[in-house]
């Protein structure tokens, strides 16, 4: 029984960079290309995930410090409220609270609260700077969760657009060296078959 010899190329990394009769610019040019898009979506996608994180982490930071909670007391029973029907907080009961406002008014609006919460009960609520009922901001644990997220999300999406732009350009150039390829062909391919006894 006789065996088949295999002979594995030798592999040859960076054959790009160094200088041996076979290499054209075009492939100095798509080493660089190479080595530009791996770097820019490793430290883009670093650097944009970063920076999209800080923002958001910030955005929650000034959010939290445009509000600050209040005591409410519930003027009805939550029983009697509409129920929310939407977000998180499905189940409890939209209901009118009173609060004094940091002018010393008395003002009043509609608050979220247990449905067995009932009348005169104190409830906390988030108002702003013009003393207006407003969601409750994220605590620190949520904003960096949220900053967190967004920059896991962010990172490899940039990272992602430029391999896709570097995957383009390289596909340029690969369609310009097949066309460098043949037009040399057309003007050596004659020659080869004169040399091996061939027609032209």
């Amino acid at each position: 029984m006789s065996r088949t010899c295999r002979v594995r190329p030798a592999r040859r990394p960076l054959w790009r960079w160094r200088r041996n009769p076979l290499r054209r610019h075009s492939d100095v040019v798509e080493a660089w290309i190479v080595l530009a898009v791996w770097t820019l979506a490793l430290l883009g996608g670093l650097f944009a995930g970063a920076a999209a994180g800080a923002a958001v982490h910030r955005n929650l930071a000034d959010r939290r410090a445009a509000v600050h909670p209040v005591s409410a007391r519930l003027t009805e029973d939550a029983a009697a409220g509409s129920p929310v029907l939407t977000g998180y907080d499905v189940g409890k009961s939209w209901v009118t609270v009173r609060w004094t406002g940091a002018d010393g008014t008395v003002r009043t609006g509609l608050a979220e609260a247990l449905p067995t919460a009932v009348a005169g009960s104190r409830l906390q609520v988030w108002v702003n700077h013009g003393e207006q009922l407003v969601d409750p901001p994220l605590n620190q644990t949520e904003a960096a969760c949220e900053s967190l997220a967004t920059a896991v999300l962010v990172g490899p999406l940039v990272a992602t657009v430029v391999w896709g732009g570097g995957r383009l350009v390289r596909r340029q150039l690969m369609r310009r060296r097949l066309a460098e390829w043949d037009a040399e062909w057309r003007q050596t391919g004659p020659q080869w078959r004169n040399f091996s006894g061939g027609k032209g």
